[in-house]
């Protein structure tokens, strides 16, 4: 019985390694969201730079996103770059926003190659049901770095990419 049960844990983690390719990258958990709604996620970071550790995590913020807070972290510093944005100004809360955050950037750990961590967001998101949002990351490490930079092209699978920039699927709001 006992062989039964270790062989049945060894091939439900095998599944679910297998089922999840993307572990290997830098992704948002949770990588789907409601459209036009404020929205909390986390970069996760499963591991460093070729076994070295990680340092600092920068993250584009993709147009259209707006009120982007990020996530403070014990051991790690935040800096936060904003952007003019262009055209029509949006409104919240009754007052009009002109400026946006560009990239938000942790500096710090160090986060071993062994270990995972997360850098939480939240963010108001555009309302544009259908699109997926891409968040591009700079990983540095105390040797080397990654840049999931990467976008698909049309009809491309981004797991096919070796460097995908983490991608976030706007659903519609429900009837």
């Amino acid at each position: 019985m006992r062989a039964h049960v270790a062989w049945s844990a060894a091939a439900c983690v095998a599944a679910a390694l297998g089922a999840t390719p993307s572990l290997a990258h830098v992704s948002l958990q949770p990588s789907e969201a409601v459209a036009g709604n404020y929205f909390q996620t986390a970069l996760s970071v499963p591991h460093g730079c070729d076994g070295a550790a990680t340092v600092a995590v920068r993250v584009k913020i993709p147009d259209g996103v707006l009120s982007v807070k990020p996530q403070m972290k014990p051991g790690w510093t935040v800096e936060i770059k904003t952007r003019k944005i262009e055209g029509e100004q949006p409104k919240m809360h009754g007052k009009t926003i002109s400026e946006t955050v560009d990239e938000v950037s942790w500096r710090g750990g160090p986060l071993p190659d062994n270990l995972y961590d997360t850098f939480g967001l939240v963010m108001k998101l555009p309302d544009a049901a259908g699109k997926t949002l891409y968040f591009p990351v700079v990983q540095e490490c105390e040797k080397g770095v990654h840049r999931w930079i990467e976008l698909p092209a049309a009809k491309q699978a981004a797991d096919a990419l070796k460097e995908p920039a983490p991608g976030l699927r706007l659903k519609p709001k429900a009837p």
